[in-house]
């Protein structure tokens, strides 16, 4: 039964009631009681017409239609946002439309479709275009699904763009109006120049950059480390190609270094939703952290340069792997899989896992430090479970998700997917009731996989800072009576989890507001 200081749609499971937060005249609403906060907030009158008219959605999917409504924290943000946008188009803009920093899990997507619909019904922006820009081809579709099946409140069908010529073509012939998506990578020049040809000099184009980060910055030139020059960022291309569109930047780990700075590219903050706020609101649930480490036969200092280098390697993007980082990742490859460390890994895990079946039902996510790391680990696991195997797609207890080109060796072929079976794979793993209960991984499904039946990461990769955030996020989605996440460390992040909390944890008064994730204080180290 729902709490009842709390309030949700009335089709929801009463883990999806939550508090309302903020109200008119209520400068501290934790020293009042919530339900105080929630009739002096919601249901006053302007708020609750302003709420109707544009915060809630019909999503249709293949189970059917259903009401989606905001929560307190997307209403006041996009209110903001569009406060700020309306600011910037009215006083001669310079494209800043601010940042949105919602934390991983907190619905940035559905924020991102209410801020869309009521652009969208304001008359001061002339009907705009909004195009919505990602860095990753799944990202690009995992947002375009959400926006296709809220025909309420955007009242168009959105349209993904394959290439720049459509996106151009499609921003020409239609001079108002509409909602195009597109990755950042369709901005960047063709090669051997430095210049992008303008797509769209019209003003009323809103650009919302989701997860807002790495790509997305990058004004100034730069040089390497051996003093080849690089390209300017994306950013300045995606600026030129529509040089009076207004910029929003949507995020859950904003980065502040050198050029690689959020605010210096979208404006100051307009709204901030963190971890921490969202755990007390219950909009998603506590991390806990256990150590079980692997030993390396390598130093952390090592391990953090050939980290660096292999940064920018994106899964979905073999072909952009250069010889650098081909000799870094095969570094990595030769550490993580060097005497039978693999083998030990796996029968940890999968007595591990067991474990944490017999106390929660749901399904875990492994992150594998290469793809063919992924694949060996893969063969333990089957050694210790031999029924988890299965070759057909829609069957078996595991699988490794991630991409194989053809010169890949057979090994990795085998586990080669089409998106069709990708996408299957997805829909068996967000199945409570699909035997499908873990998956491995290198980077696919680290960013913007939403799966609230995930309860356990197991890490066996570096990672820091935003990238390490996001993957400790696909644990941390509320789902039925699950407790909270929890993230299995086999090689060593507990230190860079603790910087990652610092960093994109908001401060507040400089009180202190508790810790977002529980380091489990008896960890097990497993010797060589």
């Amino acid at each position: 039964m729902a709490p009842w200081h709390a309030w949700g749609s009335i089709s929801a499971d009463s883990e999806r009631f939550m508090p309302w937060r903020a109200a008119n005249g209520i400068d501290h609403p934790e020293q009042h009681l919530e339900l105080e906060v929630l009739v002096k907030g919601l249901f006053d009158k302007q708020t609750f017409l302003t709420y109707f008219h544009h915060f809630i959605a019909f999503q249709t999917s293949g189970a059917g239609t259903f009401k989606v409504i905001a929560g307190y924290h997307q209403y006041h943000g996009v209110l903001r946002g569009v406060e700020r946008a309306l600011n910037s188009i009215q006083h001669r803009h310079d494209g800043k439309g601010g940042v949105m920093w919602f934390t991983q899990g907190s619905g940035k997507s559905l924020l991102a479709v209410f801020y869309a619909g009521m652009l969208r019904e304001r008359p001061e922006l002339e009907n705009p275009t909004i195009v919505v820009v990602t860095d990753r081809k799944d990202l690009d579709g995992q947002l375009f699904e959400t926006f296709a099946s809220c025909r309420i409140p955007l009242r168009t069908t959105p349209v993904q763009a394959n290439d720049r010529a459509e996106l151009k073509k499609l921003l020409s012939e239609q001079v108002a109006g509409g909602i195009f998506f597109t990755t950042i990578q369709k901005f960047s020049p063709e090669k051997g120049l430095d210049t992008v040809e303008q797509l769209s000099s019209r003003s009323n184009i809103i650009v919302i950059c989701d997860e807002a980060h790495r790509t997305q910055y990058g004004f100034k030139s730069d040089l390497d480390k051996k003093g080849e020059k690089y390209r300017y960022g994306l950013a300045k291309y995606m600026h030129d190609a529509l040089p009076n569109a207004l910029y929003l930047g949507l995020t859950g780990t904003p980065i502040s270094e050198n050029d690689r700075d959020t605010e210096a590219v979208f404006g100051t903050y307009v709204d901030i939703y963190d971890v921490l706020a969202s755990q007390q609101d219950g909009t998603t649930v506590p991390i806990h952290y256990e150590q079980r480490i692997i030993d390396l036969a390598v130093n952390q200092a090592e391990l953090g340069s050939l980290d660096e280098e292999l940064e920018e390697l994106l899964e979905d993007d073999p072909e952009e792997q250069n010889s650098r980082t081909i000799s870094a990742l095969s570094r990595l490859e030769s550490i993580a899989m060097a005497d039978g460390r693999l083998e030990k890994l796996a029968e940890d895990l999968v007595k591990h896992w067991d474990e944490r079946l017999e106390a929660i039902d749901g399904k875990g996510m492994i992150v594998a430090i290469s793809r063919r790391a992924a694949v060996a680990l893969y063969d333990e696991i089957i050694k210790c479970r031999p029924e988890w195997h299965a070759k057909d797609i829609d069957k078996g207890g595991i699988k490794v998700v991630m991409t194989s080109p053809a010169s890949d060796p057979s090994a990795l072929r085998v586990h080669a997917t089409t998106p069709q079976e990708k996408k299957l794979l997805e829909k068996r793993i967000k199945d409570p009731d699909d035997p499908l209960k873990l998956v491995i991984v290198r980077d696919m499904w680290l960013t913007g996989f939403d799966a609230p039946c995930l309860h356990t990461l197991y890490v066996d990769k570096p990672m820091r800072g935003q990238g390490l955030m996001q993957a400790v996020a696909r644990v941390n989605r509320v789902w039925k009576d699950k407790p909270g996440g929890l993230v299995v460390d086999y090689i060593g992040i507990g230190e860079e989890l603790k910087a990652a909390i610092a960093q994109y944890t908001r401060a507040r008064g400089g009180e202190n507001r508790g810790e977002p994730v529980e380091f489990i204080e008896e960890a097990l180290t497993i010797l060589n």
